[in-house]
């Protein structure tokens, strides 16, 4: 908290164009667009790399905005360019759209009924993560900005962005893949902003801190070879079962042996363990699942190589053998907030939210695949509470569960957010502020 009330002391806003009174007008206006196109998204969801329908209805809002507008970029994704009349920075700004494998169970009058087919399977489909809420945000701060294009001092990129939560077997998608077909490019993108709605932090408060804030994570594949026999005569086998129970117990030791928990955070959990078929037979290996998080490329190279010493080593002392995996599927490095353009733009949060309304939170152990595009340029990203007021957090439906819930009061101050980020960028970069004291005094 210290960090943010220190930052706004150095923001001046001297000679910057106040977009304040528009920002506050029009976003009051907009809110109830945004919540009817927020729940025509939820009653209609789709899962990864299948959102037809919602990139449909995002792309004919564009055009009809005069924004020029790419379609199927990363299978289903939506990119939308506005110019400024001016020249100046290109800001991206993204929002995520895919929802989950999850029956509904709110009660909501717009509650999703919808079913699709996952992995073969056919599924439930719910917004059970707010990025029905995070479209609608987008769609709505590109109706406004697009009424301001006479006065903004530059670009604004629109990034729609399928398959957050991951993709089905067979498939790649999502952020990774956008930055793979260009999308940070022509026009370059100079920074990129993005949220995320929080159904645990009360609404009216907007969480953000410098730094690893979301985890790098990586899964793993562990297979332990031992030698098969009867169940009645253990001493004839090497037994995988066992070595697996050992190695596993050894792995919880890296965390709480390895690493220095006063500097960073990690976790190793094993989530599947399969081997054997019958109660009578020791059978000759056994296969581990498992997840690695970290929040920074070094901490992760270290749990990595700690993870491979353990696993072999401990295999080898039960005269048994192990091989390790890691990544096995999937990477996503940590979600990275850089230091010196999160200094800068507290301020902007502030406004949208009030100065005592924007806090530093603790770093999230959850993933978030918005950090492809903080590999490529400075990146700011952001938890928007949406928890009604006076709620207990603890008793506050999780993301990815059949009760998620958020207020949709929660929306204006998201929409507020980005609109602050985008002028108040715009104002720094063309020469009206003093950028070069904020990112002195952050050092």
């Amino acid at each position: 908290m210290a960090f943010l009330s220190f930052i706004v002391t150095l923001h001046t806003a001297s000679a910057q164009k106040d977009f304040s009174a528009a920002i506050n007008s029009t976003t009051s206006k907009i809110e109830p667009k945004c919540i009817a196109w927020r729940r025509q998204l939820h009653e209609n969801p789709e899962l990864g790399n299948r959102e037809f329908k919602t990139a449909k209805l995002i792309a004919d809002h564009l055009r009809s905005l005069g924004i020029d507008v790419k379609e199927g970029v990363a299978h289903t994704g939506v990119v939308g360019i506005l110019r400024g009349a001016k020249p100046g920075p290109v800001i991206g700004l993204r929002a995520d759209m895919d929802a989950l494998p999850v029956l509904e169970k709110t009660g909501l009058p717009f509650a999703s009924k919808i079913k699709g087919t996952y992995n073969g399977q056919e599924v439930p489909v719910m917004h059970a993560c707010g990025h029905d809420t995070h479209v609608a945000m987008l769609m709505s701060v590109a109706e406004i900005l697009a009424g301001m294009k006479n006065e903004l001092a530059g670009t604004v990129k629109f990034v729609f962005q399928p398959a957050e939560e991951g993709v089905q077997k067979g498939e790649e998608g999502g952020a990774e893949l956008m930055v793979k077909e260009g999308v940070m490019d022509d026009p370059k993108v100079d920074v990129m902003f993005g949220l995320h709605i929080k159904s645990g932090i009360e609404v009216g408060k907007i969480s953000v801190r410098p730094g690893g804030f979301y985890a790098g994570v990586s899964d793993m594949k562990i297979v332990v070879k031992g030698k098969p026999s009867h169940g009645a005569y253990p001493w004839n086998s090497v037994d995988p079962i066992v070595t697996s129970a050992q190695i596993i117990n050894a792995l919880q030791t890296i965390v709480s042996r390895n690493v220095n928990l006063t500097e960073n955070a990690g976790v190793i959990t094993v989530g599947a363990i399969n081997g054997g078929n019958r109660s009578n037979i020791i059978p000759e290996d056994v296969t581990m699942l498992g997840t690695i998080r970290s929040l920074s490329k070094e901490q992760e190279a270290y749990q990595i190589e700690r993870i491979k010493t353990v696993v072999t080593k401990t295999a080898e002392a039960a005269g048994a053998s192990a091989t390790i995996e890691a990544p096995y599927s999937s990477h996503y490095p940590v979600t990275f907030n850089n230091e010196a353009l999160t200094a800068k733009m507290i301020p902007s949060l502030q406004k949208a939210v009030g100065v005592q309304n924007v806090v530093s939170r603790p770093v999230e152990m959850g993933a978030e695949d918005f950090s492809f595009f903080g590999e490529k340029v400075p990146a700011v990203f952001f938890n928007l509470g949406a928890m009604p007021k006076g709620q207990d957090p603890k008793k506050a439906p999780p993301h990815h569960t059949p009760e998620f819930f958020v207020d949709e009061s929660a929306m204006q101050n998201g929409i507020k957010a980005f609109l602050f980020l985008v002028t108040d960028y715009m104002n720094m970069n063309n020469g009206k502020a003093s950028t070069k004291q904020t990112l002195k005094a952050t050092k």
